[in-house]
């Protein structure tokens, strides 16, 4: 297996593992509706000088395939990568992150139920060495008063992302959309940026302010664009059970 094919989902998730600092930052510096819109639509604007003209040539196929490409981008850009905002104003980013590390387990779950992937024995006992070493972590040493006290709004949104986006990484490899990933992602965003307007609309008001453009600039580039096109070709050529390893 070429060495270049392991770098991709390396690279994205060590981009995500700022952004989730990025995402602690943004509580209270920014409205999380409205970072969850701008930095998809900074996002689409960047990328559609390039991406334009070379969707509208390949409109037939976008066409033909904009419902799983719509599922696509609700599943990864909306749920997952906006909740993340919304998580932070009452969890910490090392719970964040934390949280984040069970995407291997859904990914086997989702595998086997839409793939008809059997997982191996090493798989299925790493991924419960992984959800019981989170469990102790999370609840601080101390997972029976976990029954009694709940979970924190922010970790239950982030556990929801997080099933949102094994969903996302499985379905990528299942319904394989006969577009180049820079086009993919470029209609993932749009997309995104769309669904997340009504959001946007009735947020409060929280202008950009030089304190947090560069959170807004990060997310929008690095994490929207950079991460997402290498997440996907991990996707791609690794499958999502190999790539989703590379979170925890």
């Amino acid at each position: 297996m070429p060495i270049k094919y392991l770098s991709f989902p390396f690279i994205a998730i060590l981009i995500w593992a700022f952004n989730t600092i990025v995402s602690k930052l943004s509580a209270g510096a920014i409205d999380p509706g409205v970072i969850s819109f701008d930095r998809w639509l900074l996002a689409g604007l960047v990328m559609t000088p390039f991406m334009a003209h070379k969707v509208w040539a390949n409109r037939a196929t976008v066409l033909s395939h904009l419902p799983k490409i719509i599922v696509f981008s609700f599943l990864g850009m909306v749920l997952f990568q906006s909740l993340a905002y919304y998580a932070a104003a009452s969890t910490s980013a090392t719970n964040m992150g934390l949280i984040g590390s069970l995407m291997p387990l859904n990914t086997m779950l989702f595998s086997t139920l839409l793939l008809k992937e059997r997982p191996t024995t090493s798989l299925i006992v790493g991924a419960a060495l992984s959800m019981f070493g989170i469990l102790i972590l999370v609840t601080k040493g101390l997972p029976f008063n976990l029954m009694n006290q709940g979970i924190a709004i922010g970790d239950g949104l982030m556990l929801i992302g997080t099933i949102a986006y094994g969903a996302y990484s499985v379905l990528l490899r299942k319904w394989a959309v006969p577009l180049p990933p820079w086009q993919m992602l470029y209609m993932q965003i749009m997309l995104a940026a769309l669904m997340l307007l009504p959001v946007y609309l009735l947020s409060p008001n929280s202008p950009i302010t030089p304190e947090n453009l560069p959170l807004v600039l990060f997310a929008g580039i690095f994490s929207s664009i950079v991460a997402g096109f290498f997440w996907m070709q991990g996707v791609v050529h690794l499958g999502a059970n190999r790539a989703m390893l590379f979170m925890n």
